[in-house]
């Protein structure tokens, strides 16, 4: 072995020890988008009927998405921490005119009750999805996450995660556009 490679061989782990120190500052200046976009969005709504989770008897119903009026379908939680955050600008979308339905997933009507009394009531109708159906059909990858549906009953947008103040303008734009 001659002195050059002992040389290049001594410096190895520092190189390596550099390289993986870029790998892991690179993923946390500009992180990986982990979000699984919906393969859904330009489709008609899958069909679904749910239950109210107001105990009434009015069902939440795929069909009923198509009589012309385009609106926001939520899907949320009542052990939802970001449902929480996401609440005002809910009621903000409903104060300018946005229909909203919700879809609760795998919650109880008594904790979805006491959830809307603390944190207001953005929705026209509220469907039980106790087993996920609707929230897999739709491509949805957890709690909160809002579709946009046009009056034909078509998905035209997905926006994962809570609703920020930062987002109400686009989403009412979004809306109108959908008209």
């Amino acid at each position: 072995m001659t002195l050059r490679t002992v040389r290049i061989l001594l410096w190895l782990p520092l190189a390596a020890f550099l390289l993986i120190l870029a790998l892991v500052a690179g993923g946390l200046i500009k992180p990986h988008d982990a979000a699984i976009r919906s393969q859904m969005v330009g489709r008609p709504l899958p069909a679904f009927d749910l239950a109210s989770a107001r105990g009434d008897a009015t069902r939440i119903r795929a069909q009923g998405f198509a009589d012309g009026k385009p609106r926001l379908l939520n899907f949320f939680a009542s052990w939802c921490i970001p449902c929480v955050g996401e609440a005002p600008q809910l009621l903000a979308l409903k104060r300018a005119g946005v229909a909203i339905e919700g879809i609760a997933v795998r919650d109880r009507p008594a904790d979805l009750a006491a959830f809307l009394q603390q944190n207001g009531d953005p929705y026209e109708r509220i469907g039980l999805d106790d087993s996920s159906g609707v929230q897999m059909a739709l491509g949805s990858s957890g709690v909160p996450e809002t579709f946009l549906i046009d009056g034909r009953g078509i998905v035209r947008s997905q926006h994962i995660g809570a609703i920020g103040p930062q987002d109400v303008g686009d989403m009412l734009a979004a809306v109108r556009a959908a008209q």
